[in-house]
């Protein structure tokens, strides 16, 4: 069975976008994976079609109705976890996108407005997944970015399993820097150990080189990283 990807919107013509090119879409066109789109405004209950309405409390800005909303769920008969593309949640990690693509899919809600009226999140237990500390019109690029992340790790999308294992996050460390012909530009050499021919070396250097990124541009992946080796050593010691 294809792993399935079904995104609850009110602008269902925004998908698959970029998920039609590449990896994704090749794999879209093969199987490997289904997208299906729900128009979020095919639920709503007057004529207007209207998805939103004015905060209690008052503030700027429009709330999404919670009956709208569930009853959108409901008739998607999703599967996988139930996700909303939120800034206030949880921040994406590859280690859940792992998770996300071993399963048989998941349901993504794309937030618009000032958000979801919290009933709901509460009702249905839905995940609020972020992709970083900033804002986004809507929460469909967001989605589009999960949906690409999980796809790419499904069997039969990328060709060579051994790229999965060396790019960044796949250990906890960000990838090390590459290089190609030609092998002199613009004054700047390539590395003379990625030319040596001595593999060891180089398998070497590339992981001295990702440590050494890692701690210097995400410091906090670094101090993850020690504190899950700290933590597998004291096991190994009570063991």
């Amino acid at each position: 069975m294809s792993w399935r990807a079904t995104v609850l919107t009110i602008f269902p013509e925004m998908l698959p976008g970029p998920l039609a090119y590449s990896l994704a879409g090749k794999a879209l066109q093969a199987g490997i994976w289904r997208l299906e789109t729900v128009d979020i405004r095919g639920f709503a209950r007057d004529k207007h079609r209207s998805v939103d309405d004015a905060p209690f409390g008052g503030g700027p800005g429009m709330v999404m109705r919670p009956d709208v909303l569930d009853a959108a769920i409901a008739g998607a008969g999703g599967t996988g976890p139930l996700l909303l593309l939120s800034p206030r949640g949880r921040p994406l990690d590859q280690g859940r996108v792992q998770a996300l693509a071993a399963g048989s899919g998941a349901t993504l809600v794309c937030g618009r407005f000032e958000g979801v009226d919290e009933r709901l999140i509460e009702a249905r237990s839905i995940e609020e997944v972020s992709l970083g500390d900033f804002v986004l019109s809507g929460g469909e690029p967001a989605a589009i970015a999960l949906i690409d992340a999980c796809v790419r790790l499904l069997p039969g999308v990328v060709g060579c399993t051994d790229t999965l294992a060396e790019e960044s996050f796949a250990e906890g460390l960000l990838e090390y820097p590459h290089y190609t012909r030609p092998q002199m530009w613009q004054e700047r050499a390539v590395p003379d150990v990625l030319v040596s021919g001595d593999h060891q070396r180089i398998r070497k250097w590339r992981r001295a080189e990702a440590e050494r990124l890692t701690r210097e541009r995400r410091p906090d992946l670094w101090r993850r990283r020690e504190a899950g080796q700290a933590e597998a050593a004291r096991q190994e010691v009570e063991r």
